[in-house]
């Protein structure tokens, strides 16, 4: 059996470091027969994201909760004996786990750095989760709670993985937005803007507006004009098509206190970057055009605030 000390950072194979990232298709039973053969590692998740009924949908009878949790639990046990398959792929030898699996599956246990990510797009939701120590990341993801894939990597090509959980379904075109490349805009303004529309109240918006003075919101070119700020606000809350969201932490020590957050929202044309600030004592929020690639340098200043 491969045991892997969790008190100390895992053991990780040579080739773990080396070359192009190394993905696997795993399932979950796969990924919990893993687990256990390197060392019991906790996995980052404490169970596989899925609908669960609850005991009061059993009494009101079939609901749609209650269906997709009924077809997740015949899906899992519809799946081949874990062992049997791991064997079969070669990564089961002699009731040992393979090595570089194992560091993979141990640095997800014991990181440094972590993050957690949520993207919706296009009606399918991905959650990852992404674990770096020195310089190896290993990574897990999975858009079912049935099938994961697990990849190990150098440091290096951490950018690049982050940009491709990013990337726009192929079957989600674009068309062009309301939303200039950059827009500012006052908290109050976006956040009372959004709960107008989310009550049917979209005649409010002209008003909230007034009541803030010019700048309230502010174009690549300056302050818009009431017309079009009413058109562009309106837009970032009802062109939404997906989000995205990372939630990044330090977690080396025994106590995690600092989180840092990127949020992103898929507009009519893409990916765009939702930052706080503060100018004046006034909250304010920028709205910026991105591309999955630029999800790295977005995560930049916020993991290095977190591990400051």
């Amino acid at each position: 059996m491969v045991t892997i000390d969790l008190t100390t950072p895992p053991p990780v194979a040579e080739s773990f470091l080396d070359g192009l990232p190394r993905r696997l298709a795993l399932t979950l039973p796969e990924l919990r027969l893993a687990a256990a053969l390197a060392g019991n590692a906790p996995l980052p998740f404490e169970q596989a994201p899925a609908s669960t009924a609850s005991g009061l949908s059993g009494r009101l009878g079939q609901t749609q909760e209650s269906t997709d949790a009924d077809a997740y639990h015949r899906a899992l046990a519809s799946l081949h004996d874990p062992e049997s398959t791991l064997v079969r792929r070669g990564l089961v030898t002699d009731e040992r786990l393979d090595p570089s699996l194992a560091g993979a599956v141990g640095l997800l246990a014991k990181p440094a750095l972590a993050l957690d990510i949520d993207v919706a797009a296009g009606g399918s939701q991905v959650k990852a989760w992404h674990r770096q120590a020195g310089d190896a990341v290993a990574t897990l993801s999975t858009c079912d709670g049935i099938v994961f894939e697990i990849a190990w990597f150098p440091v290096e090509h951490w950018a690049g993985e982050l940009g491709r959980i990013a990337e726009i379904p192929d079957d989600l075109p674009r068309r062009e937005s309301e939303v200039p490349a950059t827009l500012d805009i006052a908290f109050s303004v976006m956040d009372a803007t959004g709960e107008a529309l989310r009550t049917g109240r979209s005649d409010l918006v002209p008003v909230l507006l007034s009541h803030h003075g010019d700048g309230a919101v502010l174009g690549p070119d300056g302050p818009l004009s009431d017309a079009d700020a009413i058109r562009t606000v309106s837009a970032v809350h009802t062109e939404g098509r997906g989000r995205l969201r990372v939630l990044g932490a330090d977690v080396a020590g025994s106590n995690t206190t600092d989180v840092g957050v990127v949020s992103w929202v898929l507009l009519n044309d893409g990916w765009h970057c939702l930052s706080a600030h503060t100018d004046a004592e006034t909250p304010r929020v920028t709205v910026r055009r991105v591309e999955p690639g630029d999800l790295a340098a977005d995560l930049a200043p916020v993991l290095a605030q977190v591990t400051a």
